[in-house]
């Protein structure tokens, strides 16, 4: 499954210039873990972190300009940062699988003169089969809407852009000139009708771009939680649905998936959720008279049942995160915010093993991103999958990975929990 080795976002909110991981010309960099995990004292940008991703798969979706106004996010000069006169920026490093050749994805968004949001640049590179140095060659290069795509597989006779890149802008400027570098059966000249609209949404769908589709669909995969215990607590319609959505108001019509087409699997989910929360014995779904779903807790205490409107936010986290891990086909991507709202504090690091195996343990595995700012978390988690976001004097965001205090990594290594070497203000900066 792909994998994200690293992502630079730039001028979204107080992140002004973040770099995590690992980039085409930061070869040296660590890759991120399977397991990512953010800390940081309230307000320092784990909340503009997360949403970050939201905005990009939200830009595929729905388009640059409806992006910038979804989710309260109140338009582009808001979430633009402060005094910042560029554009917003996003990099992407990533592998379709362990032995692919890196795919970067870099994607620029300004406004124009009338003050909307478009797309300023849009770029999709990846290294030649057997180059391991120099600049990746790209198969999609497009300025405000207007550039060139290579077909297939691989590359033609492509421009060299440590040369070239000038003149290069210069034709996709004047457009309708087909460069004489280029064989024409590889390359496609490139005119979006809409430049509100990502390049990679409209090309991703045609059958002669291959590379191109298969990042749209890993982009379109991402799961962000939004999920809410309320949301849960609804009664949605009954009917069996395969995947959770991101608020969790079809948790029961997920149930009823799992119970029908997974029931190994779902007795496995049962069966850690009893060790997790002494007393639930089993978990299934009801249908009422009028066609609504409703979820049923059965405790072993009790000879009636407890449905979802009656059970803590808590019980309904930690379920709804296992089953969202169980799927059989999971996301890709799965970003959580804080999931150590409502949970009891011993839940926590039990929490983060579960997410940790499920990110390393088969090979259609999830990679986890998560923000948190709960000590017993951390307890959990490894100097190398931590990240420590903080202000800087300007107000705007550093990041840095904890790995990189070699103190940190002594202490680790003599036994104490990364979570209490944070609440002890080891991992402060300076």
């Amino acid at each position: 499954m792909a994998k994200i080795e690293g992502f630079r976002i730039q001028n979204y909110r107080v992140l002004k210039d973040v770099t995590l991981g690992k980039l085409w010309n930061m070869q040296k960099a660590q890759p991120l873990t399977p397991m990512t995990s953010v800390i940081g004292k309230n307000g320092v940008g784990k909340s503009s972190l997360f949403d970050a991703f939201g905005f990009l798969a939200d830009c595929l979706k729905l388009g640059v300009e409806e992006a910038c106004d979804f989710r309260g996010r109140g338009g582009f000069e808001r979430i633009r940062s402060q005094s910042a006169n560029g554009p917003i920026e996003f990099e992407i490093y990533y592998k379709q699988d362990g032995n692919a050749r890196p795919i970067t994805y870099e994607l620029a968004i300004d406004a124009d003169k009338n003050g909307r949001p478009y797309v300023k640049r849009e770029r999709l590179r990846q290294r030649r089969r057997g180059q391991s140095h120099g600049r990746p060659f790209s198969f999609l290069l497009l300025n405000e809407g207007k550039g060139i795509a290579w077909k297939g597989e691989e590359q033609g006779q492509q421009v060299d852009e440590d040369t070239a890149e000038f003149d290069l802008f210069k034709w996709l400027d004047e457009m309708g000139v087909t460069p004489q570098t280029e064989e024409s059966r590889e390359t496609e000249i490139i005119e979006l009708q809409d430049n509100r609209k990502l390049g990679i949404a409209t090309l991703g769908a045609l059958k002669q771009h291959p590379r191109i589709s298969v990042f749209r669909q890993f982009i379109e995969g991402w799961y962000l939680s939004y999920f809410t215990p309320d949301a849960a607590r609804s009664l949605p319609l009954a009917g069996p649905q395969r995947h959770l959505n991101i608020h969790g108001d079809n948790l029961g019509n997920v149930v009823q998936f799992m119970e029908r087409e997974h029931p190994k699997r779902f007795q496995s989910i049962l069966d850690r959720i009893a060790e997790k929360i002494p007393g639930i014995d089993r978990i299934d779904t009801e249908e009422s008279p009028d066609k609504r779903l409703l979820l049923r807790f059965n405790d072993k205490g009790f000879d009636d049942p407890f449905y979802a409107q009656q059970m803590s936010d808590g019980t309904l986290k930690v379920f709804a995160y296992l089953l969202l891990l169980e799927d059989p086909t999971p996301p890709p991507f799965i970003c959580i915010e804080e999931p150590e709202n409502g949970l009891y504090h011993k839940l926590l690091e039990t929490l983060a093993v579960e997410f940790r195996t499920h990110a390393t343990g088969r090979k259609n595995a999830p990679q986890l991103f998560i923000t948190t700012h709960q000590p017993y978390f951390v307890d959990a988690l490894s100097p190398e999958e931590t990240w420590i976001l903080e202000k800087g004097p300007d107000g705007f965001s550093n990041i840095r990975r904890a790995s990189d205090d070699t103190t940190v990594n002594a202490l680790v290594d003599e036994g104490l929990p990364l979570g209490s070497l944070w609440y002890s203000d080891y991992l402060d900066a300076g």
